[in-house]
């Protein structure tokens, strides 16, 4: 446990050992599920390392990317849902190989009350991710389709720390909300334009970052 330890030691020394003790390490595979959307939630995750994508997925298939959860965070849909004793309406999907503490449900509401350092970590988590969905109605809204690609590409390696991308360009359209076609042009712009270089199932984006 010396990473949650590196990581989670601004919480009580108290919290931490009941952490410890009642938490499940579990590491999770590249596309692997932690959470899907219309599943009740058992238990929360909270990272260790590795990088875990929070999304919704609409009737025909696409995805609305909400955010990533990168170490030291845990996630505020699951939080919600874990409150209200509800279905899940998010899916958590890993990027890479992550490592969580899987914490039940029901201790949630008990270190909100028994923990002011926990509540103040809990509240905080969820100002941020306010914002970032704020951040990403706001790009749906407001902002090209490439500008968005470009956004989708920076966001990531700001979580991550790695520009590059594994997939293919299907994938990158259904986490768009656009089509393999659409996105595969608006690569290929980039790609002559300097900013990225793209091979089978791959890009490299530091020319963006």
């Amino acid at each position: 446990m010396k990473d949650f330890v590196n990581l989670y030691g601004f919480l009580e020394p108290e919290l931490q050992k009941e952490i410890v003790g009642i938490g499940v390490n579990k590491t999770f595979q590249p596309n692997e599920s932690l959470i899907r959307e219309g599943q009740f939630i058992s238990s929360f995750p909270l990272v260790l390392k590795g990088l875990i994508r929070v999304s919704r997925t609409s009737d025909n298939g696409n995805e609305l990317l909400l955010y990533y959860l990168k170490e030291n965070e845990v996630c505020a849909m699951s939080l919600t849902c874990c409150m209200a004793r509800q279905i899940s309406d998010v899916n958590a999907v890993a990027e890479e190989e992550t490592e969580v503490i899987l914490i039940p449900v029901e201790m949630l509401d008990t270190w909100i009350s028994k923990y002011p350092l926990w509540k103040q970590y809990v509240m905080q988590t969820f100002q941020f991710r306010f914002r970032e969905l704020v951040d990403t109605l706001h790009a749906i809204a407001f902002m090209k389709l490439d500008e968005r690609l470009v956004k989708y590409f920076v966001d990531r390696y700001r979580k991550s720390g790695s520009a590059t991308y594994s997939g293919t360009h299907q994938m990158l359209a259904l986490k768009l909300n656009s089509s393999r076609e659409v996105i595969s042009r608006l690569l290929k712009k980039l790609e002559k334009d300097g900013k990225i270089e793209v091979s089978r199932n791959f890009i490299d984006f530091s020319g963006l970052v």
